[in-house]
C-alpha cells in the first residue's frame, strides 16, 4: 500500500514539475525575444528554469527589464514551493513513513492459529496478557497506534499494526484460524470492528463497550457476548467486606477464569497518599492492574498515569489473587 501510494507520489511530482518546467521555458523564450532582443535555444531556456527554479542562479543568464525580472522571480519563488509545498508532502513524507512503519508488524505468522485476536490495547488488555500467557493459550494485538505497537514488540508480544476495522487488517491477522476475537476500542469503533469480522468469519466475539446502552447494537452487529466494565464494577461497589477477594468474576468471559475484580479502599496510612498512578509502581510491586479510580464519587475507567491516590479514592484492580493480596497490603499501609 505504501509503496503504491509513494510511486504515485513521486509520478505526481515530477509530472507536475515537469510541466511547469516546460511551460516557463517557453514563457522565458518570449520574453527574451521580445523585450530583450535575445533568441535563446529551447534546451538553454530548460537549463535556465531549472538553476533559477533550484535556487542556484548563476547568474549566466538574466533580464534587465522590469517584467522578466518579475518572471524571474516568480520561477524562483515557484520553485521553492514545488520545493516545500509538493516535494516533502508528495514524496519525503510518504517515504518517511514507509521507513517507519516498515519494522512495525503488518501481518501475523502464518502458523499462527487457535489464538486469540485483542483489538486495541489498554490496562485490561495488560491483565489479560498476563492470565493467557499463564495458560499458554496464542493472543495477537491489533492497533493503529504506533507507540503502543513498538512497546509491545519490544516485549516479544505478537502484534499487528493496522485498522482493526478493515478486512485486510484482520484477514492478515489469522482471522480464519483464530478461535475468539475481542473487540476492545471506542463503542463506535467496536461496531465495525465487529461487522467486518462477521463478514469474513464466524468466529467468536466478544465485545467490550463503554455505553451499556449500546450493547444491543453490538449484538445486532454480530457480537456473541457484551461485556460492559461499568457494570462489573458497580456490581461491586458499597461492598465493603472484611475481605474483598471473596468477589470473583468467574464465567464472565471465559477468558477471566483466574481474575479476581475488586474495589480496595485507600486507608490513611497506606503508601499510595499523594502519589501519581505512573510513580506508584503498581504493577511493578503486585503485578495487578489498576483498571478504575474513584475520586469524590467520580469513576474513571482507564484512568491517566498522572492521576494522584488521595486519601478517599477506591483503586478498582484486576488481578490474580496473590497479586491483589500484595495491592492490598500497600493500600492498609504495608511496605
Amino acid at each position: 500500500m505504501f509503496k503504491l501510494r509513494i510511486n504515485k507520489s513521486i509520478f505526481t511530482y515530477v509530472s507536475i514539475f515537469t510541466f511547469f518546467i516546460l511551460l516557463y521555458s517557453i514563457v522565458f523564450q518570449y520574453l527574451m525575444y521580445t523585450y530583450e532582443d535575445k533568441d535563446f535555444t529551447f534546451v538553454t531556456s530548460v537549463y535556465w528554469v531549472i538553476v533559477t527554479m533550484t535556487t542556484v542562479g548563476y547568474g549566466e543568464i538574466y533580464f534587465t527589464t522590469p517584467i522578466g525580472q518579475i518572471f524571474s522571480a516568480l520561477v524562483a519563488l515557484s520553485g521553492v514551493m514545488m520545493i516545500f509545498a509538493l516535494l516533502f508532502p508528495l514524496v519525503v513524507t510518504p517515504w518517511l513513513e514507509r521507513r517507519i512503519l516498515k519494522e512495525l508488524p503488518t501481518r501475523a505468522p502464518l502458523d499462527l492459529k487457535e489464538h486469540i485476536i485483542i483489538c486495541g490495547y489498554n490496562q485490561l488488555v495488560e491483565t489479560l496478557i498476563s492470565e493467557l500467557d499463564d495458560e499458554k493459550i496464542p493472543f495477537l494485538i491489533v492497533d493503529d497506534d504506533e507507540k503502543t505497537l513498538r512497546k509491545l514488540k519490544s516485549r516479544k508480544i505478537l502484534c499487528v499494526f493496522g485498522d482493526a476495522t478493515d478486512k485486510n487488517t484482520l484477514l492478515d491477522s489469522n482471522i480464519h484460524s483464530a478461535r475468539m476475537l475481542i473487540a476492545n476500542k471506542s463503542d463506535e469503533m467496536n461496531a465495525g470492528i465487529v461487522l467486518t469480522a462477521r463478514e469474513i468469519s464466524d468466529i467468536e466475539i466478544i465485545s467490550i463497550v463503554e455505553n451499556t446502552a449500546k450493547s444491543k447494537y453490538l449484538r445486532y452487529a454480530g457480537s456473541d457476548r457484551v461485556i460492559s466494565p461499568k457494570t462489573l464494577f458497580g456490581t461491586y461497589l458499597g461492598r465493603k467486606a472484611i475481605d474483598p477477594l471473596t468477589d470473583h468474576l468467574a464465567g464472565a468471559t471465559g477468558i477471566f477464569e483466574d481474575i479476581s475484580i475488586v474495589e480496595l479502599p485507600i486507608y490513611p496510612r497506606s503508601v499510595l497518599i499523594g502519589k501519581k498512578l505512573a510513580l506508584a509502581n503498581i504493577r511493578q510491586k503486585t503485578g495487578a492492574n489498576i483498571v478504575g479510580l474513584w475520586t469524590g464519587g467520580t469513576l474513571s475507567l482507564n484512568p491517566h498515569p498522572s492521576d494522584s491516590i488521595k486519601e478517599n479514592s477506591v483503586l478498582l484492580a484486576v488481578g490474580t489473587e496473590n497479586q491483589l493480596e500484595a495491592l492490598k497490603e500497600l493500600t492498609r499501609g504495608v511496605l
